[in-house]
């Protein structure tokens, strides 16, 4: 089960980031597409958090980071590179996956810092205040995706756009996610209990 999750954690990193550049809204807040499934990866690192240890997170937020790295990278080469004279999608190929590089920096950034202290506010939670595990994810997460909303949004778009909604919005919607993932921190440990 751990193994899979390390791959879940990794898929939902490299997804977001391919799915960040489209807007959606709900109700009257703005979101990137992205927000869904980037918000789980929060509960997830928990759970590797859980069966590794703070170090063992703390690689696979490495890991992670390694990942979105070669995919800004890689999707920048791929844009390129001069397409075959029959492909006429080379516009919209760079719309999708060529990010500013404001973007991806602030995007890269963010993911770290905020996955770093995710792992270790739930490190320090496990080992000196314990308590229910559904409540190690809640302060830990309540905490990163709010560093991480502040860092992305203000490396991403001060002096274009009002941070501050943007930062409202994001982390409004990101806490719903969080409750709602919540039920999975017992899903797995039960399929984990069950497996081994």
């Amino acid at each position: 089960m751990s193994t899979i999750l390390i791959g879940l954690y990794i898929t939902c990193e490299i997804v977001a980031n391919v799915t960040a550049s489209k807007p959606v809204q709900i109700g009257k807040i703005v979101v990137p597409a992205a927000i869904f499934i980037y918000t789980l990866t929060f509960t997830l690192i928990d759970l590797i958090n859980e069966s590794f240890g703070k170090k063992g997170a703390q690689r696979v937020v490495l890991a992670g980071f390694m990942a979105n790295l070669l995919l800004a990278l890689y999707t920048q080469l791929a844009i390129l590179l001069p397409p075959a004279p029959f492909y006429s999608g080379q516009e919209a190929f760079a719309s999708v996956l060529g990010g500013t590089p404001r973007i991806v920096f602030a995007s890269l950034t963010a993911y770290l810092i905020s996955s770093l202290i995710d792992t270790e506010i739930f490190a320090l939670w496990k080992t000196y205040i314990r308590g229910p595990k559904w409540l190690r994810v809640l302060v830990s997460n309540t905490i990163s995706t709010g560093v991480d909303s502040i860092v992305f949004i203000t490396l991403a778009f001060y002096g274009v756009m009002p941070i501050a909604a943007l930062i409202k919005g994001q982390y409004s919607v990101k806490m719903a996610i969080t409750f709602g993932s919540l039920p999975l921190i017992y899903l797995v440990r039960s399929r984990k209990k069950g497996s081994d």
